[in-house]
């Protein structure tokens, strides 16, 4: 029997040792958020890759999520507007959070307790949700949000 596998739309990331998915509708700033993050956290010294955007396939292994980048689109992240640009990769990693970037006015103001993002897969990851476009470094909302967990 082999195990459940999927194809999403999302874009996957590890920032020191915690692998992060970020997910939202096509123009939410899934790509945007990963590469700001990944910069930000290697200018501070630590290690950061990403291992997929835009498509990113989901499998289960020893009950964990894996990222794996679709073979056609490894290396590679879109900066909207601009174009497509090359970047460090990793292969795969075992994710650990879901992002949802979000925008001003936030509606609701605080998320959901406990919130979680269900996979194709049969599990779930707990989800953060991130402001984008603000005066906030993300890295700075997630090392607040995740003091002990975040690897940084």
């Amino acid at each position: 029997m082999s195990a459940p596998h999927c194809n999403i739309h999302a874009t996957a990331m590890v920032l020191g040792t915690t692998g992060f998915l970020v997910t939202g509708p096509s123009g939410s700033g899934k790509s945007a958020l990963a590469l700001a993050c990944i910069c930000e956290v290697k200018r501070r010294g630590r290690f950061a890759a990403l291992v997929a955007d835009d498509r990113v396939d989901l499998t289960l292994a020893n009950e964990r999520i894996v990222a794996r980048c679709p073979t056609a689109i490894r290396g590679l992240i879109e900066i909207r507007g601009s174009g497509i640009a090359e970047i460090e990769t990793l292969s795969a990693c075992v994710l650990d959070w879901a992002i949802m970037p979000v925008r001003a006015p936030f509606d609701p103001r605080l998320p959901p307790e406990q919130e979680e993002l269900k996979l194709e897969i049969g599990r779930s990851l707990p989800m953060l949700r991130l402001p984008v476009e603000t005066l906030l470094s993300p890295v700075d909302a997630l090392t607040a949000l995740l003091p002990a967990k975040l690897g940084l």
